[in-house]
């Protein structure tokens, strides 16, 4: 199987390359389980972050992230949207969502409870990987309509169209790869 050496916050893993289509193959960055990624990663966001009360997540591979944000800055809360509507949420909200690891349409959900922790809050919008930017748009539409201030947006990688974004701050660039493994100019 083909790999990509990448370094983040001076930390060397190998990434295996999976096929998305004929013509696309990702990098596969997988947070679950690397406590030391997880760990300098939350370090290195933190000096780069702006104040705020909150994070905000989408659920899955960047919860151990904000965990660890959050308890490395003063225990700060994190909320976390969803992907399935759950009992204890009241009249939650729902965001669709498409991204490209997963190739389908999706849905983020947020309670009324976890709005209410956000309305008029500062917070960071926070994922592992950020590519087409479509987990970012609805991160920030469940953010306006709980009336919260965005004060930055993060990752701890930019891939495919959001490698030339400026309103996301990251600590690497991983690229998209052809059919053959070599990186998509």
């Amino acid at each position: 199987m083909a790999e990509y050496e990448i370094e983040i916050a001076g930390i060397k893993r190998k990434l295996p390359l999976y096929k998305v289509d004929d013509d696309v193959q990702i990098a596969a960055f997988i947070l679950f389980g690397d406590v030391e990624i997880t760990k300098v990663a939350a370090t290195e966001l933190l000096s780069k972050a702006p104040e705020f009360d909150l994070i905000l997540t989408a659920e899955a591979k960047s919860i151990p992230l904000v965990y660890e944000m959050s308890r490395q800055s003063e225990n700060k809360d994190y909320v976390v949207a969803r992907k399935g509507k759950k009992v204890y949420m009241t009249e939650p909200l729902d965001v669709t969502v498409e991204s490209i690891t997963t190739q389908k349409e999706q849905h983020l959900y947020l309670g009324q409870e976890d709005m209410d922790k956000l309305k008029g809050k500062n917070i960071l919008i926070v994922d592992d990987v950020i590519s087409t930017g479509e987990s970012l748009k609805a991160l920030e539409k469940i953010a306006n309509e709980a009336d919260a201030n965005v004060t930055a947006k993060m990752s701890i990688l930019v891939e495919g169209d959001a490698i030339d974004r400026d309103d996301v701050i990251s600590l690497s660039k991983l690229y998209l790869f052809d059919g053959e493994g070599n990186i998509k100019g």
